[in-house]
């Protein structure tokens, strides 16, 4: 089989090698076939799709509505090589399914208008999918309303037409999109599934990085303990079955 890649921007160490963890958990795929790349640490190689059978992208810190004087050298570094490789991604149809940093990668790329409109907390949010996101292959199995982890601090405001929307939620309209029939993007973090190990993990890591208040961690800890989700990681192990050849 042609390896799966997993591009990744996260630069703390114990929510990068938890997502990672996450990602080879659910998608059931070894390190062999599943490559990840750590973009915050070095450029982006150069991926021949033809070698690939298709590509994940992980959460990050990257803000895309940020202002170009606000944004790192490196952010721009890796906004231009997104810019770079979704336009093959797109021209070619690859298989790619973005999570979170996807909405911000994908959605800047396709002329989506991005802001802080429908930012979440950290938390648990249920998504419900649209006609579109019913008939979806990735989506197959999926009940039409599911609970998922969010948190996120700017949002899709409105897609343009070459986007199709495939699911949302009461305080974010675009949760879920797809552009052609094999490019996706998720607001919400379908590897953060079964158990609370990861999200838990983030929330420590993330504390006083503006996700929830400096006094609000333990309340974000005990909302995210009552939660019950166990769905959105299917489309993981869906997109790897669809796509692996």
């Amino acid at each position: 089989m042609k390896p799966f890649v997993l591009l990744a921007t996260r630069a703390e160490e114990v929510p990068a090698e938890e997502e990672y963890a996450l990602f080879l958990r659910h998608t059931g795929l070894d390190e062999r076939d599943l490559v990840r790349v750590r973009l915050e640490a070095g450029p982006m190689p150069r991926l021949d799709l033809d070698a690939l059978s298709g590509i994940f992208v992980g959460g990050g810190p990257f803000n895309a509505s940020d202002p170009a004087e606000r944004k790192s050298p490196v952010q721009h570094r890796v906004e231009a090589e997104f810019a770079a490789l979704l336009d093959e991604v797109v021209a070619r149809d690859f298989p790619f399914l973005g999570a979170c940093y996807g909405v911000g990668t994908l959605g800047v790329h396709q002329g989506a208008t991005i802001d802080h409109t429908y930012a979440e907390p950290i938390g648990v949010v249920p998504v419900t999918l649209t006609d579109a996101g019913v008939s979806d292959p990735l989506l197959a199995g999926m009940p039409p309303t599911f609970e998922t982890f969010v948190g996120h601090k700017e949002a899709i405001h409105s897609l343009p037409s070459s986007a199709t929307l495939l699911g949302s939620s009461p305080t974010c309209p675009v949760q879920m999109f797809r552009v052609r029939s094999n490019v996706y993007a998720t607001q919400f973090h379908p590897e953060l599934d079964l158990d609370l190990d990861g999200i838990v993990v983030r929330i420590h890591a993330y504390a006083g990085h503006g996700y929830f208040a400096a006094d609000e961690l333990e309340l974000t800890l005990a909302s995210v303990r009552r939660a019950e989700v166990s769905h959105p990681s299917r489309m993981l192990r869906t997109f790897v079955e669809l796509h692996a050849r």
